[in-house]
């Protein structure tokens, strides 16, 4: 059984419809205490960082997150989900993440790299990705959708499985063991979004 993390911050009923397509089951959940009953889980997320993090601590369930990290059972951040994955966040001041991933989320550098950047970067964009079992059986050009203001930074190279081009090549998927984030929104993308959840469903 997979579980969408439900916890006022993300575009549930999108991610669930998509699943949906895909004939798979899946279960939107409030109770951190379930967390831990559900095969592979799914963390979305819309909105600001801090706002986000608040909402995980009112009912325990960024603990219960950590929890699940450590039982060696998949779980998903997508877009904000997959931010707040980090140890950090420098959205709207300073803010402590999950942890779960070494590095931090910042905004995009308009001033270093391009000036005329729009931001927040919205829209199709192809994302050139590592050997992984998420991105099996993809489009050779990976065009999915992406929007967002910030972006994650990080540390250890060797979790980059995926990158963009926007101004500058910037990371937009990850993996920590079975830990794993996309920044673009699969259940926008069509085709490879779907792939790309479906490959999730079978990892």
């Amino acid at each position: 059984m997979i579980a969408i993390v439900d916890y006022k911050m993300g575009n549930l009923q999108s991610v669930k419809n998509a699943f949906k397509v895909l004939d798979q089951e899946i279960v939107v959940e409030s109770d951190p205490d379930k967390l831990k009953n559900y095969d592979k889980i799914i963390l979305p997320g819309v909105g600001a960082f801090g706002d986000a993090m608040d909402h995980l601590r009112e009912r325990g369930t960024d603990e219960a997150l950590k929890e699940y990290a450590t039982s060696g059972k998949t779980m998903m951040g997508i877009c904000l989900g997959m931010q707040l994955l980090f140890e950090s966040s420098k959205e709207f001041g300073e803010h402590k993440g999950l942890g779960l991933v070494k590095g931090s989320v910042v905004p995009f550098n308009t001033e270093e790299f391009n000036t005329s950047l729009k931001v927040p970067h919205m829209g199709w964009n192809r994302m050139t990705t590592q050997k992984h079992k998420l991105f099996e059986n993809l489009d050779e050009n990976h065009y999915l959708y992406f929007v967002h203001s910030f972006h994650v930074k990080c540390q250890n190279n060797s979790n980059i499985i995926g990158e963009c081009e926007y101004g500058y090549n910037f990371t937009s998927a990850i993996a920590n063991d079975n830990i794993l984030g996309i920044q673009p929104h699969p259940e926008k993308s069509h085709k490879n979004g779907l792939q790309i959840l479906q490959n999730f469903i079978n990892l």
